[in-house]
């Protein structure tokens, strides 16, 4: 059977909530599915029929993201959803395949997604961009190490988090440049960051927040939740859970997680969705302290693969024929020559020889930075036809500091 597959509008979005809330299993509260509305671009939206009714959706977010060097337009890929009374039909792979190609009609090189099943995007030529790490650091584990930034400057403020918005908002925008993977939040997202209704809060309490600013204004921000608790003894057993820490310079970064290890009351600290290279490692004096999980965070595709790898910076000079596989966006398909130097890249279709051939999830693993090519290699994901050739195009690819969104879109 043909499945239509159509933009919905205004009108059209219980029955496009009413997809999601079955492909992932979830009710919203509907002051979080308004949210949720307002966050989408309904032009951007692409929908499944089966006669008159919905049976898969999509979204994208228009982005602006930093990637190694710059700052681009990104395709955000969210609410890909499939009912569950029509999997096995090629629904999803038509509903992708259509959705890329509006991506490069409209002109963006990159899509960008955070998965919520890893195994299924790679099938349409997205790799693993980022990772991130979850750690729980007990209080008594908490000193930092010799060394560690003070700014005499500096003082910590307890705010409410509703007022200091737009502390929030000129800090963030201050730092998205400097770590591929983080994107410009728009008001619906601050939105979300900042919901504290009772369903937002997961019985942890309300929204908290320290400010680290001097004289000169906020030079740093965390939001946190504290999960009050006693023993049975009647000690204190309370758990900070972190949110979100941001902060313009290292000794501000320092102060933050100061203030949050040092809470009052509390046994532990978790803080879920940190950036694999987060500075708290150098910060804590014992590491063992920080007992970390890693997991997958954002996941990248290049539309374009030409434009992609000319609009990024690269850390050393490459000059490598690459050959490119690609099932899902034909155009892709076929060998290109990357010359980059620290000043600049051109990536052109060519007839030569390779050096090395991967298929486009590759390019995506490497396209933030992360440095993803060399363990390819190694598992024997990406072939090497020129000795050398994989090393020099992951060296130029990667980057620091790591790749990481830090807001789930």
């Amino acid at each position: 059977m043909t499945y239509p597959i159509r933009p919905i509008d205004e009108s059209e979005w219980p029955a496009f909530a009413g997809v999601l809330a079955e492909g992932f299993s979830w009710t919203p509260h509907p002051q979080q599915e308004e949210r949720w509305k307002r966050q989408t671009e309904f032009d951007r939206t692409l929908a499944v029929f089966d006669g008159d009714t919905m049976v898969a959706s999509t979204s994208v977010h228009s982005l602006t993201m930093t990637v190694p060097g710059a700052r681009l337009p990104v395709a955000g890929v969210t609410a890909v959803a499939v009912l569950p009374s029509h999997r096995r039909r090629g629904i999803l792979s038509a509903l992708m395949r259509r959705q890329l190609a509006d991506v490069r009609e409209r002109g963006e090189s990159v899509a960008a997604l955070y998965a919520s099943e890893a195994p299924i995007y790679g099938r349409f030529g997205y790799g693993r961009a980022a990772g991130l790490m979850s750690f729980t650091v007990a209080r008594h584990g908490g000193a930092f190490a010799p060394g560690a930034p003070v700014d005499a400057a500096l003082r910590l403020r307890v705010v409410k988090p509703v007022e200091a918005r737009g502390d929030y908002e000129r800090l963030f925008a201050a730092v998205a440049g400097s770590r591929p993977g983080l994107y410009d939040r728009g008001a619906a997202f601050w939105d979300a960051v900042l919901a504290d209704e009772e369903h937002d809060q997961g019985g942890a309490g309300v929204l908290r927040s320290l400010v680290a600013e001097d004289d000169g204004g906020v030079r740093g921000y965390a939001l946190f939740r504290v999960k009050g608790d006693w023993d049975a003894h009647g000690m204190p057993d309370g758990e900070v859970r972190v949110q979100e820490v941001f902060a313009a310079d290292p000794a501000a970064y320092a102060l933050l997680w100061r203030g949050i290890l040092d809470r009052d009351l509390v046994t532990r600290v978790v803080a879920h969705g940190r950036p694999v290279d987060d500075p708290l490692l150098a910060l804590i004096a014992n590491p063992r302290q920080l007992r970390a999980t890693w997991s997958d965070e954002l996941w990248a595709r290049l539309v374009q693969v030409d434009r992609a790898l000319e609009s990024r910076a690269y850390a050393a000079p490459v000059d490598v024929v690459m050959e490119v596989s690609d099932a899902t966006c034909p155009w892709n398909a076929g060998r290109w020559r990357l010359r980059a130097d620290t000043a600049g890249a051109e990536c052109k279709q060519v007839d030569e020889e390779p050096d090395l051939t991967l298929d486009v999830a590759a390019l995506g693993s490497a396209y933030l930075g992360e440095g993803a090519l060399a363990t390819m290699h190694a598992a024997g994901m990406v072939g090497e036809r020129t000795p050398g050739a994989v090393r020099a195009l992951a060296t130029a690819m990667s980057w620091e500091p790591k790749p990481w969104g830090g807001l789930v879109f």
